[in-house]
């Protein structure tokens, strides 16, 4: 992982935790029981995963069995966790998506001619990396490797994969040192396009790295981030999350998932989803992040 990458993140860390708190506690206290629930249905003789597992504050480490790894990019999460938690576990240091280095390097190819030095046109930059990304295959190689010599009984995902599409847009505009979308937005922006199909295919190989560990999965992620202007209603639970979403005022809602049905891809691989739920998070005025749980029972053959 580059530097620029790992400065990166530590950013939107603490930018993000930096917010005002105070809506928070109610989604901190649902976080922490389902993943809590997650840590103590465990099988304490095979080894637990935590991935996104961050500074600690969603994930009650106190119930993690002893054999548990956290896994999270940002070079100071375990510091962080050992500060609230005085544990100091086992640490992965690495990209989820197996994608984001290639991504910030064809990125800087677009930027600027490799032979040169010269930065490219913006316009002209963003069109050229809009037809590179299309090519990039973004695979999760060191998850799958960790997973192939551990053997855990059981993976938590602990808000992570809803980020994955704010971390690469935030690289993407710190290579090109500005925001580098259409702003217009009567006009197609391939660019948005571009990342929105790879952020598909990020979260796909995720997810179906997951479904082949043969794992327990506790999956708590983003589903979309609503922006409203009135108080918002959730209903009850159908698969179309769109449909459980309503409010007194107009709604607007990003997709932080790229369209990737979680409950859906994981049933086509052999999983069992025992446990579905969604809530609203308060993030900041008019803004709700809609979040999702879903727990899966074995997927696969026990390893």
């Amino acid at each position: 992982m580059s530097k620029p990458l790992a400065r990166l993140l530590r950013r939107e860390q603490v930018a993000f935790l930096g917010r005002d708190r105070r809506g928070w506690g109610e989604h901190l206290d649902r976080a922490r029981a389902f993943l809590g629930e997650g840590l103590q249905a465990a099988d304490p003789d095979r080894p637990v995963l935590i991935l996104g597992a961050g500074p600690g504050l969603e994930v009650p480490w106190a119930l993690a069995p002893p054999d548990t790894t956290g896994w999270d990019a940002d070079p100071w999460s375990r510091a962080w966790t050992v500060l609230r938690h005085r544990r100091w576990p086992p640490w992965v240091f690495a990209d989820l998506t197996g994608g984001l280095a290639d991504l910030e390097a064809t990125a800087r190819r677009a930027v600027a001619e490799p032979w040169s030095g010269r930065r490219r046109d913006p316009e002209a930059a963003a069109r050229r990396l809009a037809g590179l990304i299309p090519g990039l295959k973004p695979e999760p190689t060191a998850l799958r490797a960790w997973i192939a010599e551990h053997r855990p009984g059981a993976i938590l995902s602990a808000n992570v994969m809803g980020q994955f599409g704010v971390v690469a847009e935030r690289l993407v505009e710190a290579v090109f040192g500005h925001p580098p979308w259409e702003t217009d937005l009567e006009r197609p922006d391939p660019l948005a396009e571009a990342l929105e199909a790879w952020l598909q295919r990020a979260i796909s190989a995720y997810l179906l790295a997951l479904a082949d560990s043969g794992a327990d999965l506790w999956l708590l992620h983003d589903r979309s981030v609503v922006f409203d202007d009135g108080p918002l209603v959730l209903g009850a639970w159908t698969d179309d999350w769109t449909r459980q979403l309503g409010g007194a005022g107009a709604l607007e809602a990003a997709d932080a998932l790229a369209g990737v049905a979680v409950p859906s891809l994981l049933a086509g691989r052999g999983g069992r989803v025992t446990r579905a739920e969604r809530w609203l998070w308060p993030v900041a005025p008019n803004q709700c992040h809609l979040v999702e749980a879903l727990a899966l029972r074995r997927l696969g053959p026990d390893l």
